[in-house]
């Protein structure tokens, strides 16, 4: 749990993860000499004479013409997201969904498949399997972190090997080097969402990972106020990604902007707070008798402790948890007895969020189709915020008696 940036294996160290989250990315004099990067609220960006415009058009000025294809403060963010990441580059946009959505379809078209892992925000799973599926490209879904199953369903048509790590709710985390050697030995490439790990616990680029995605509404922006996603990975991978955007126009606002760029400057403190407060809530229900089962890497009982204390500095603060011998509602009184925690989707805020996963995201689920996902009616997912540990505790404790 130090505070130094994630070292890639093999390398030297690099600035405090904390120093990089305040400065990186950011010109040392900003316009009017403010601290802090200006809100540029333009949609147009004008040129001085005709001569501006053809040499912005032959790229050998930097500057920026329609909102839609980039904005200043944007740019400070993307240089910032990228260093966090290790990353060469990132594009901004107006969701994590967003940037799933734009990534993928710049980069398949009909009769690519790709390989999913089946524990992910059942959202992306929507996307590639009803929305893709409607344009030709075909889907593959295997169990988590089941790297055999995952290569037996490989064909010369696959172009992309896609995972959440940890996954969520189950909290399951990927064998990084496993999953790139797999991409690497059939030349294809591999997808990252590091949303609940952050990279301030896990960076998937330095085990050699192609693409990163982060819905910086959670744990980047970390205050429950925005909606934001990122994509990072090399530059000219990128590139047709970043001009897709720019047709279909998923970028995100100036306002937006500015928010995520404050938020990144106190990411590294309050992921500190966010480990600690999700390792002591889990070890709490671990030992807790009305407790059934704890979804949490940080455990040595969780089934990839090993990989997770191997490959990530911390857990995070997502604890799910079953309740042992509890149908739906007697699960549901326990939610409603908690009194700091909001009910609420998302995770990833200073204020903590609780969830039944049966209600608030799989709703529209058949109870058969929520258990083949591992969707149970005991199920609580618990997202630690950045209150006292000990305040967090006394209010599980007490909602559990009741």
């Amino acid at each position: 749990m130090s505070s130094e940036t994630t070292p890639s294996p093999g390398s030297t160290k690099a600035q405090g993860f904390s120093t990089v989250a305040v400065h990186a990315g950011e010109a040392r004099q900003k316009p009017g000499y403010a601290i802090t990067d200006p809100i540029f609220c333009s949609a147009t960006y004008t040129f001085e004479d005709t001569a501006a415009v053809l040499e912005y058009l032959d790229k050998k000025i930097p500057r920026e013409e329609y909102g839609r294809y980039g904005n200043p403060t944007e740019k400070v963010v993307e240089r910032k997201l990228a260093a966090l990441e290790g990353g060469e580059s990132a594009i901004l946009f107006s969701t994590g969904m967003a940037a799933i959505a734009t990534f993928l379809l710049a980069k398949l078209q009909a009769g690519d498949e790709i390989v999913l892992f089946d524990e992910c925000y059942h959202r992306t799973r929507e996307f590639c399997v009803k929305v893709l599926g409607r344009f030709g490209v075909v889907t593959h879904l295997v169990p988590a972190c089941d790297y055999q199953k995952m290569e037996a369903v490989i064909t010369p048509r696959t172009k992309l090997l896609i995972s959440e790590s940890p996954t969520n709710p189950h909290m399951s985390v990927v064998d990084l080097e496993r999953f790139v050697a797999l991409g690497r030995r059939h030349g294809i490439e591999t997808a990252i969402d590091s949303t609940l790990a952050t990279p301030y616990n896990l960076r998937p680029l330095d085990w050699g990972v192609d693409y990163v995605i982060h819905s910086c509404t959670k744990y980047l922006a970390g205050h429950n106020d925005i909606l934001a996603g990122v994509l990072i990975g090399r530059a000219d991978a990128l590139e047709p990604v970043r001009k897709l955007r720019g047709v279909i126009g998923t970028i995100s606002g100036p306002h937006t902007m500015y928010l995520l760029l404050r938020g990144l400057k106190t990411f590294a403190l309050r992921m500190e707070r966010h480990n600690q407060n999700g390792l002591a809530v889990a070890q709490f229900l671990a030992s807790h008798p009305q407790i059934e089962r704890v979804y949490y890497p940080g455990l040595p009982s969780h089934p990839y402790y090993e990989v997770a204390r191997r490959t990530m500095r911390g857990f995070g603060g997502l604890v799910t948890f079953l309740v042992k011998d509890a149908d739906a509602q007697q699960t549901a009184r326990i939610v409603d007895a908690l009194r700091l925690p909001r009910i609420g989707p998302s995770f990833g805020g200073v204020e903590s969020l609780v969830e039944q996963p049966i209600i608030m995201s799989y709703h529209d689920f058949t109870p058969e189709q929520r258990r083949a996902v591992g969707i149970y009616d005991n199920m609580i997912r618990l997202s630690c915020g950045i209150e006292e540990p000990d305040d967090l505790i006394a209010d599980l404790r007490q909602a559990l008696e009741k």
